[in-house]
């Protein structure tokens, strides 16, 4: 199955600037546990962003239940640990998960290839989505969402737009 498994991180930065549309072109589908759902909806005001994603199926909730690895739940939060597992289940190999634990669990436990919010960015500005990923970056930051600035930095320059 293609796609990618995306944790409430993500979400919550993609949507708080109006890009979640970049899922479809980037990665087909995105699926997210129900988990996930619960802590984005229960965080914070849903944005046009979302509700288009869903509606256009870009983003999908997975109605898959299954009972959490003790593994996992002793490592990681409820939506991580469903992400994870989700992904397990489903033969996916991609996870988007900002959180440092829980890209190293993935990846190292799991062997799951992680992605993380600064690299959607990077992948639609190289796929010509976006022009920038400055604008957003700020943006992001400016609406609370953290980024360590030397995430930011090398992000930068990597898109050219470095100073």
């Amino acid at each position: 199955m293609s796609g990618i498994v995306c944790n409430t991180g993500p979400l919550i930065a993609l949507d708080r600037v109006g890009l979640l549309h970049l899922f479809g072109p980037l990665f087909g589908h995105v699926l997210i546990p129900t988990a996930v759902e619960r802590e984005f909806l229960a965080g914070q005001p849903v944005g046009t962003s979302f509700v288009q994603a869903k509606a256009s199926g870009s983003i999908q909730v997975s109605a898959l239940e299954i009972p959490l690895d003790p593994l996992l739940k002793s490592l990681l939060d409820e939506g991580e640990a469903a992400v994870i597992q989700l992904a397990q289940a489903l033969s996916i190999d991609q996870v988007l998960i900002d959180e440092r634990k829980g890209r190293k669990v993935a990846r190292d436990i799991y062997g799951l290839h992680t992605l993380g919010t600064v690299r959607v960015l990077l992948e639609a500005k190289q796929g010509g989505l976006i022009d920038t990923i400055r604008q957003p970056l700020e943006s992001m930051r400016e609406h609370g969402y953290r980024i360590h600035e030397d995430i930011v930095q090398a992000a930068l320059r990597q898109a050219g737009e470095g100073l």
